[in-house]
């Protein structure tokens, strides 16, 4: 059965973006059918990252009306499929964002799983995308600020009985004045689904116009989004050779 699964978080910057495209490449590379939606219609970034910032038809012209969500799924040479939002500040006008849930059922009926990359914090943007959700994971820095704004998120999902599959920390350097994982996890009360360690790689990935995943395969932070992926698709996760930690193999 088909999943939509929203990419959230209480506080922008924390990595989003770069973890709903990277978690849909590899569930993609374990045989999924994957659409990522650029649902963050004010600030989409998803086309930005993959090398498709403009489009002929974009998620803006499917919730106005002007065009069916099948001409707005584009596939990645990953094969990995994307619903880009316009970078026309234009075309925000008169969007209705509830129509992200309609749009939602009809993507489920082509692909195995639909990622949502969410508008960050809980506006009408935000809120849509969590309406429209099967399951959500919420993405959070190891910092208070940001846990903070992760446990608001995840008392309005629990009040709209929206289920939270578990909390996703990116950009852990693993110095002292971060919050420690296990602090993190006591204090939002779900399941850490993975740690995604700082890497310099990430910006590198974002100029090549991809994911870490395919750009750096051998990095820990895409073996990390890996394990992630297996563990939603219920497929055995292989751990790297030590040779292949220890030399990049």
């Amino acid at each position: 059965m088909a999943k939509l699964i929203t990419i959230t978080s209480g506080k922008g910057g924390v990595g989003k973006t770069t973890t709903a495209i990277n978690l849909g490449v590899a569930l993609n590379s374990f045989g999924k059918d994957v659409i990522v939606l650029d649902a963050n219609l004010t600030t989409p970034n998803v086309g930005l990252h993959l090398g498709a910032p403009i489009v002929p038809v974009s998620l803006n012209q499917v919730l106005l009306g002007k065009a069916n969500v099948a001409d707005a799924v584009y596939e990645h040479e990953s094969g990995t499929k994307i619903v880009p939002s316009s970078l026309s500040v234009k075309e925000l006008q008169n969007i209705n964002h509830a129509r992200l849930k309609e749009v939602g059922k009809k993507l489920k009926k082509i692909a195995d799983y639909v990622i949502y990359d969410s508008a960050a914090g809980l506006g009408d943007e935000a809120m849509a995308s969590i309406m429209s959700a099967d399951e959500m994971i919420i993405v959070t820095n190891p910092e208070i600020p940001a846990v903070t704004d992760a446990l608001k998120t995840i008392k309005v999902a629990e009040q709209m009985n929206k289920k939270v599959r578990g909390v996703i920390v990116t950009r852990v350097r693993g110095v002292k004045s971060e919050m420690p994982i296990e602090n993190i996890k006591d204090m939002l009360e779900v399941p850490i689904l993975g740690v995604i360690p700082e890497d310099d790689n990430m910006q590198n990935a974002l100029v090549m116009r991809n994911a870490i995943f395919h750009t750096h395969p051998k990095s820990k932070a895409s073996q990390a989004y890996k394990k992630i992926a297996a563990a939603i698709a219920g497929v055995k996760y292989k751990e790297p050779s030590w040779l292949t930690k220890l030399f990049g193999f």
